[in-house]
């Protein structure tokens, strides 16, 4: 035995030499430690073969077994293929396997010694095969394994590539399977059974030693030719690692009855399957969905909202402007500036001269008014189109210099659909990113949620949600304009407060020293020793003897009455800033006609959208629009305090012609205007519109005659398509009937308004204010309106006075000298004559209906007079009544022989035509 533990000692003291020596440690060590075993295998068999030392020995021979040992937690345990942790354990691989083998070195029961270590770094241990004698293999190995714990312990634990004992040293009691699949580890633990299935008593007793265990899930139904399985849950990762590592390959009872054996395969199950998200999301779709929408609207609030208001705020301040940026300023007055020959700069707006436009001051001063205080209501101004709104909305902008959001809703109403609307209102205000797709992908998530658990998930959003969500976010981002705009002012203010003090103290130092009594102190410092360098320092009290002598009393007074003089400043330049720092939103085109998508709806949501501005004084608001009635939204939207109405309309003749002069003044054509030119700009009244196309048409060579006359027979064809349309399938489409505009047409051709409410009275209105309304949105009209209500009925622009004129009566009947020109061409009386007779017919059938209805009522008068007529004649009642049936019917027959009358002279028009 001697012999034998010293060739032992020899060849592991070699295998340690060759394995601290040697890069590849792995396979020398298990070369080394075959060899060492099969050392003690020979000095073994000699020992046992020997008579004459068989004869000496006290015990039998006994037989010589192999084992398995499985050392967990020398290595970190490898969870996926990122973990590090990984790489650290095989550069320490080295260290402690050496460590490792010299613990086991100690010990000696039943002949134990190692044959080899195999490393299982995947799952952190290390396999040891071993080699022991013994008849009771059972009996041994338990002693074997009680004294390799006693020793690790009594050593300070099992080596660990962190340095803390965790680990412990576990028999192998079925085959190690030395597997490098990327099967990382998990706490749970599959038990596949090659044989019938072990019952959980069983198992458990099994399994328990290795760690404290969760749950069982015990065997299901497998497909053919697949075993069946159960699941183990360990409460750690360390106590599956031991578990799967040892009782793999474990050939066992099925039952302690049982005679059948099983043997164990097996696997780590990872937590998350394959398909487990989405076997969970289709089997729990009412959990799951509004979870994800929750997140989802998280992301969205807590991520992409501040982004979009921030994008907000730099369309305000022309942050993503090139144009603003200084080496776009410097390239271009560097560059194009100096080789430009034009003179001034392009866009500019004319100021009022002369006189010009002096009826929208007053309205320009009112809208100064509302923007110099903070804002509690809403800025409405209408006017006809073409009466200056825009012009003065620029002149103000200008003057206020102030920050400005412009929500166009005509440009928006052209849009065709829900996203290309939501879009360009993105647009318009800044508002990024905006995903478009994600309504559509919404609703498609609706209806699949239908079908999944029979209700929509609530994810896809009306139209006028997604306009509130991006006003929303805009309204965030005027605030941020606001506050920034604040903290700009006052940072400015601070810096020329610093620089008129420093101002200030040059100037009196400047005065001191040229009155020669200046002192600088700081020179008996340098100058000075002893007590005048410190009486240098300037801490000393200067006496009335002093030439800048100031008494404390003068001081403190004039400290006193600075200090309330500065706070009074500071308040009213707070009170200013306030009110400058205010964005302006301007919604321009703020009305109902067109065939925009969902106009309506945009209109509702702008308007609560503008209120809320105004009533939380985040903003200024201003909204322009053609027509008063639209104001009726603004004011259902704020009902508490009314709207500031800016009214703006025609300038009068004196200011038109100011106007005309000025413009082809400017343009370097001076001419003076007879009495007959005169008249003509006087019937397109103050229209700026009309005015600036009679400019453009006298400066590419028309007479004043020839331009006013070329823009009413425009104004004759603009008018014909618009209240009649081009054919019957056209007219059907306008929101009144034809007769209903002729009849108009012509009562304004001849008088210059009508009564609104006798206009309601007659054929072919009959109390249908809709379509004076309708009529009213397309400028064919104007209603205007006193005390409140509307009074009375004028043509939609000046000029169409004398269009009304030229259309019903075939030339212009105006008391003018134009009106025996040669320039007026009449109208093409087939279309008066049509508009004639479709008026005629219509009153023709009504006149039938009343016809109709007094005869009808004359048979029932006939059956009432037939009960309760007397001897002397019917009663007083039934006569009157039918008197004035038939007084009616009288009245209508007479007007319908002379429409008849009519008709047939207007059908020889049509038959002279050609």
């Amino acid at each position: 035995m001697s012999l034998s533990k010293g060739t032992t000692n020899i060849a592991w003291n070699v295998f340690q030499v060759v394995r601290r020596s040697t890069k590849n440690s792995s396979a020398i060590s298990s070369q080394l430690n075959a060899r060492r075993s099969q050392a003690r295998y020979h000095s073994e068999v000699k020992t046992t073969t020997n008579p004459e030392e068989s004869a000496t020995s006290e015990t039998p021979a006994q037989e010589v077994r192999e084992g398995w040992l499985f050392v967990d937690s020398v290595f970190p345990v490898r969870i996926g293929s990122w973990d590090v942790r990984y790489y650290i354990g095989i550069f320490r691989e080295e260290t402690l396997l050496g460590r490792l083998g010299s613990l086991f070195e100690d010990v000696q029961k039943h002949g134990f010694h190692v044959v080899s270590l195999e490393p299982q770094k995947k799952d952190g241990g290390v396999f040891v095969k071993f080699k022991y004698n013994a008849d009771d293999s059972d009996a041994a190995l338990n002693e074997i394994l009680s004294d390799l714990r006693v020793t690790v312990e009594k050593h300070g634990g099992v080596p660990s590539w962190l340095g803390l004992p965790r680990g412990n040293v576990w028999l192998v009691k079925g085959q190690p399977w030395r597997e490098d699949l990327m099967r990382y580890p998990s706490p749970l633990v599959k038990i596949a059974f090659d044989g019938p299935d072990v019952d959980e008593e069983s198992l458990y007793s099994l399994l328990r030693p290795y760690g404290r265990i969760r749950d069982f899930i015990p065997p299901s139904p497998a497909p053919a030719g697949t075993l069946r399985s159960t699941i183990v849950t360990y409460r750690n990762l360390r106590a599956a690692v031991r578990a799967r590592n040892t009782i793999h390959g474990l050939i066992l009872p099925s039952s302690p009855s049982a005679t059948t054996k099983t043997r164990l395969k097996t696997s780590y199950q990872q937590p998350i399957q394959a398909h487990a998200v989405r076997d969970y999301v289709t089997s729990h779709p009412r959990i799951f969905l509004p979870i994800l929408f929750f997140l989802l609207g998280t992301l969205t609030y807590t991520i992409f909202d501040p982004i979009r208001a921030l994008m907000v705020e730099g369309k305000m301040n022309n942050w993503f402007d090139f144009r603003q940026f200084r080496i776009y300023k410097w390239l271009r007055d560097n560059t194009v500036q100096r080789f430009s020959f034009s003179q001034g700069a392009e866009g500019e707006t004319p100021s009022p001269k002369d006189g010009a436009w002096k009826e929208r001051l007053d309205a320009q001063d009112t809208l100064e008014r509302y923007l110099s205080d903070m804002p509690n209501t809403v800025a409405f101004i209408h006017g006809p189109q073409g009466s200056g709104k825009t012009r003065m909305l620029t002149i103000v902008l200008q003057e206020t210099g102030r920050k400005a959001l412009v929500i166009d809703v005509a440009e928006l109403s052209k849009a065709t659909t829900e996203t290309a609307l939501v879009t360009g209102l993105a647009r318009q205000t800044g508002y990024w990113p905006v995903f478009s797709f994600m309504n559509s992908m919404n609703n498609l998530i609706d209806l699949a949620s239908v079908g999944l658990i029979g209700q929509k998930t609530g994810l896809s959003s009306s139209l006028s949600d997604q306009l509130k969500q991006i006003l929303e976010v805009v309204g965030t981002g005027l605030r941020h304009v606001n506050a920034t705009y604040k903290e700009v002012q006052e940072k400015q203010r601070k810096r020329e407060h610093l620089e008129q003090l420093r101002k200030e103290h040059e100037a009196q130092v400047r005065e001191r020293i040229r009155e020669g009594i200046w002192h600088d102190g700081r020179l008996d410092v340098v100058a000075g020793v002893g007590v005048m360098s410190e009486l240098g320092i300037g801490d000393e009290w200067f006496s009335e003897n002093d030439a800048d002598f100031i008494p404390r009393d003068a001081i403190t007074l004039s400290t006193e009455k600075n200090v309330d003089e500065a706070k009074r400043k500071q308040r009213n330049t707070e009170d200013l800033q306030a009110i400058e720092s205010m964005p302006i939103v301007i919604i321009k085109n703020f009305e109902t006609k067109g065939r925009g998508t969902k106009r309506d709806e945009l209109l509702d949501v702008l308007a609560q959208w503008a209120a809320s501005l105004a009533e939380n004084q985040v903003a200024h608001v201003v909204v322009v629009s053609a027509n008063r009635e639209n104001a009726k939204r603004l004011a259902r939207a704020l009902p508490s305090k009314p709207l500031t109405i800016i009214a703006l309309s025609d300038a009068d003749n004196a200011s038109a012609l100011s106007f005309v002069k000025q413009k082809l003044h400017d343009v370097g054509i001076d001419i003076e205007l007879i009495e007959e030119q005169v008249h003509c700009i006087e019937k397109l009244g103050g229209r700026a519109s009309d005015l600036e196309s009679l400019i453009h048409k006298v400066r590419s060579g028309q007479s004043v005659e020839e331009a006013v006359e070329d823009i009413v027979t425009r104004g004759v064809s603009e008018l014909r398509k618009n209240a009649f349309g081009d054919d019957l399938e056209d007219a059907k489409n306008l929101p009144w009937a034809r007769e209903q505009a002729w009849t108009i047409m012509k009562q304004l051709a001849d008088k210059s308004e009508l009564p609104y409410h006798d206009l309601l009275l007659d054929f072919p209105f009959k109390g249908d204010e809709t379509a004076l309304r309708n009529m009213e949105q397309a400028e064919l009209i104007s209603i205007a309106t006193r005390n409140g209500r509307p009074s009375t009925i004028r043509p939609g622009k000046p000029v169409y006075r004398y269009v009304f004129k030229k259309l019903v009566h075939g030339k212009d009947s105006c008391d003018s000298p134009l009106e025996a020109t040669p320039l007026m061409s009449p109208t093409d009386p087939i279309f008066q004559a049509t508009q004639d007779i479709a008026f005629n017919t219509k009153l023709i059938a009504a006149s039938e209906t009343i016809i109709r209805t007094c005869e009808q009522e004359l048979l029932t008068l006939r059956e009432i007079d037939a009960g309760t007529s007397t001897w002397w004649g019917p009663s007083f009642a039934v006569k009157q009544r039918r008197e004035h049936l038939l007084k009616n019917m009288h009245t209508a027959e007479n007007k319908i022989e002379v429409l008849e009358k009519q008709n047939i002279n207007l059908k020889k028009i049509l038959a002279k035509a050609t």
